[in-house]
């Protein structure tokens, strides 16, 4: 049974034994998720969140961002997991297509400041977290991700692992908390058509699922040993093919998953980021102007056109989910950063002209070198005739395609700014940077 043989492995992992690449790239991803998560929270769908779970009552447990409100570790899970996911600039990764650090850290870090953890312990926990919730992901991608959303079902495994992780389940709990967490995991697509908000709750429901998993198993509660590969467990019920293998190949030896993570430049579904960074590329080196163009060509794997299509959204939310729409904005607006999404530019006449021009093919290349590579090819074409073409398989912020560490510091600061003073907001950032020194999570937020 697979459980075991995730439990064992978070049971070994241990900071002391990570090499400093994993250390380097978990920082990271928590200093990313921060950004997010202190922008994302202070967002309409985020408060409304906050508004129901604060007649609910729960003890001050762990903090709610980016107000700084005490709550239960429950409920902080779920809030931060819902504000992490709203502005589209979380972190992505590609052969699970999974936003894991909206799911783990969450748990992580709601479970960290309950039981005052160390930094190191968060550490820990983040990257057994990424480890379980990735790898559940490549065994059922790209078969389960038509109908489900990954970030929210494999990542309420990967939730479970990291809250598990720092409650220090011995061996059978934590296969309990596996059950337990699998049983409970949930998110379709179907928000897609009219960009409703259930998007996030995945990510809080799944942090709150897989920490609730763990502090049940804790207390003794049994969860079904064999969730993930028994005749009616969760691979065969939610993926029509799946390949085990990848959960336990070269499970618990480097590199880790957080390794392969990307981070997010635009502020859209990452399916659009190729195209999006084609575009901005051609317009720049070839002075492309928007009304000259006549057509656009963009081809890409299927499960991009999948979820992106459509070509005339409604909502400024739907706007980062329409392919057709991003890479008109890219060429009108020069950028697809968060202040991009709004409302004036979701009708301008023009972003809307240009979008109709938008054709979406399938690339037999790109689709067959899917999800281990996320490419795209544009074709641009001016009413002069000419034809202006370029191709990518890796957006930035992929590892093959980085964004140094500036650039990440630079979008945090931008994205935490918006709720917090200057000096909040670098106190904060040294101690992410420095995460394993940290003594008592719980001191970030008082």
């Amino acid at each position: 049974m697979l459980s075991y043989k995730i439990a064992d492995f978070i049971q070994t992992l241990r900071f002391d034994d990570l090499p400093p690449q994993t250390v380097r790239m978990t920082r990271l991803a928590f200093l990313d998720w921060l950004g997010s998560v202190l922008r994302g929270g202070a967002e309409e769908p985020a408060r409304m969140a906050q508004s129901v779970l604060q007649t609910q009552g729960g003890l001050p447990q762990a903090t709610i961002l980016p107000s700084g409100e005490k709550t239960s570790a429950l409920n902080a899970a779920l809030a931060n997991g819902i504000g992490s996911h709203i502005v589209e600039l979380d972190d992505v990764h590609r052969g699970a297509i999974l936003h894991a650090g909206a799911v783990v850290i969450p748990a992580a870090l709601a479970t960290a400041e309950m039981v005052h953890a160390g930094g190191s312990k968060l550490i820990e926990a983040i990257v057994a977290g990424y480890e379980t919730a990735i790898r559940l992901g490549e065994a059922v991608t790209p078969s389960h991700y038509y109908f489900w959303h990954t970030t929210g079902t494999c990542g309420t495994f990967g939730a479970c692992a990291a809250a598990g992780k720092l409650l220090g389940l011995d061996r059978d709990r934590m296969v309990w908390a596996i059950g337990s967490a699998g049983t409970q995991a949930a998110g379709l697509w179907e928000f897609i058509s009219d960009g409703a908000m259930s998007k996030h709750l995945h990510a809080g429901k799944a942090a709150y699922n897989g920490l609730l998993a763990a502090l049940l198993a804790k207390e003794g509660f049994t969860g079904a040993r064999a969730i993930i590969d028994g005749e009616r467990g969760f691979c065969r019920a939610m993926a029509p093919a799946f390949d085990l293998s990848k959960i336990t190949d070269g499970l618990g030896k480097t590199p880790y998953k957080i390794e392969e993570n990307s981070f997010k430049f635009h502020a859209s579904c990452r399916h659009t980021h190729p195209a999006i960074d084609l575009m901005l590329d051609l317009a720049a080196h070839n002075n492309i102007r928007a009304d000259e163009v006549t057509c656009v060509i963009v081809k890409t794997y299927r499960t991009a056109l999948d979820i992106t299509s459509n070509p005339q959204p409604h909502s400024a939310f739907a706007a980062k989910f329409s392919l057709p729409f991003c890479a008109a904005l890219a060429l009108v607006r020069g950028s697809c950063g968060l202040e991009d999404f709004s409302e004036e530019c979701l009708w301008d006449s023009e972003i809307r002209r240009l979008a109709g021009r938008v054709r979406l093919e399938v690339d037999d290349e790109c689709e067959s070198l899917h999800p281990a590579q996320w490419g795209a090819r544009v074709e641009i074409v001016t009413g002069t005739g000419k034809c202006y073409s370029a191709r990518t398989d890796f957006p930035r912020g992929d590892p093959e395609n980085p964004l140094d560490d500036e650039k990440l510091i630079s979008k945090f600061c931008r994205l935490a700014g918006h709720s917090w003073s200057e000096q909040k907001v670098e106190t904060l950032l040294q101690a992410a940077l420095n995460l394993e020194h940290v003594k008592d999570v719980a001191s970030l937020f008082n």
